[in-house]
């Protein structure tokens, strides 16, 4: 299996499914895929997925992808580093990053891993088809402030597809759908933030389960254990937050719940063999290489 880095911030281009390698490939960058025209199967991490024209979605970073032609397909290709995305100049610049976090989460963890992302409203299948258009005008002629636009535009995608994973999960969430240990993992993501709603009693009525028997319920299901799992899921999104946030490791750490920064930089290092601090080192001197400051 190949692999392929953007060592670009930004490309987008339009091509016929001719020119992409057939084998599927890990590519570490965001790509939002447009079909304009054709048929056939995408693979996304050994899942297949059909695709028609009109079809929209997006691969995140490390997804392996690859694409099976039934029919002559030609499409639109937006593919971004997550420095791009993460870019900004402002304090509201700042916050707004912080925001988007929060919207995308779940889409970093757990978007092609066993299902496709669906766009399923007919009016954001539309704005979507609206600002890809948009952004190729924009990237052909390349206006004055055009990559500023662009970062944008990307933005509101991302957003566009959060809104309908978030609605996806809330309504699988509340409705008790799927298989019970997704049921319970997606409560514990969800509700992350709220650590009173993940403790074991908690968890044990909500999903039905004897308070002895939900532990070992979930780690045979899953290999590891409920706190395992919580304590993997909030260093992901310590990970998420070193890289695109300019919030400080303490409050990052008290945001997630953790005792306080020194008891989240061990957990931290234990798992990625670098301290949080050195992690938003490396990733800050990559982007000053990636894309200059203004």
């Amino acid at each position: 299996m190949g692999e392929r880095n953007l060592y670009t911030p930004f490309e987008l281009f339009e091509a016929d499914m001719s020119e992409w390698n057939p084998r599927p490939r890990v590519y570490y960058f965001f790509e939002i895929i447009q079909i304009q025209e054709g048929s056939g199967v995408r693979i996304v991490n050994q899942n297949r997925f059909s695709y028609k024209k009109g079809s929209i979605f997006l691969f995140t970073p490390q997804d392996c992808r690859g694409f099976e032609e039934e029919t002559p397909t030609r499409f639109v290709s937006i593919r971004f580093s997550e420095l791009f995305v993460s870019q900004c100049y402002t304090q509201q610049e700042k916050e707004r990053i912080g925001e988007w976090l929060r919207q995308l989460e779940y889409l970093f963890f757990n978007h092609n891993k066993h299902e496709p992302l669906l766009i399923k409203h007919v009016n954001d299948c539309r704005m979507i088809a609206s600002l890809i258009h948009n952004m190729m005008e924009e990237y052909v002629s390349k206006p004055p402030y055009y990559q500023n636009n662009l970062q944008h535009y990307v933005t509101l995608l991302l957003n566009i597809v959060a809104r309908n994973i978030a609605e996806d999960v809330t309504l699988n969430t509340e409705a008790g759908t799927g298989p019970l240990i997704g049921q319970i993992t997606m409560h514990i993501r969800k509700y992350i933030y709220t650590p009173e709603l993940l403790k074991l009693e908690v968890l044990a009525t909500k999903f039905n389960l004897s308070l002895n028997y939900i532990g070992e319920y979930f780690k045979k299901q899953t290999g590891e254990s409920i706190q395992q799992f919580i304590i993997s899921y909030k260093l992901n999104l310590v990970q998420l937050r070193v890289s695109f946030s300019d919030l400080t490791i303490g409050e990052i750490a008290d945001e997630l719940g953790f005792t306080d920064e020194s008891h989240m930089s061990r957990l931290f290092k234990k798992y990625y063999g670098v301290t949080p601090a050195m992690y938003r080192k490396e990733r800050l001197e990559e982007k000053k290489l990636a894309w200059p400051q203004k």
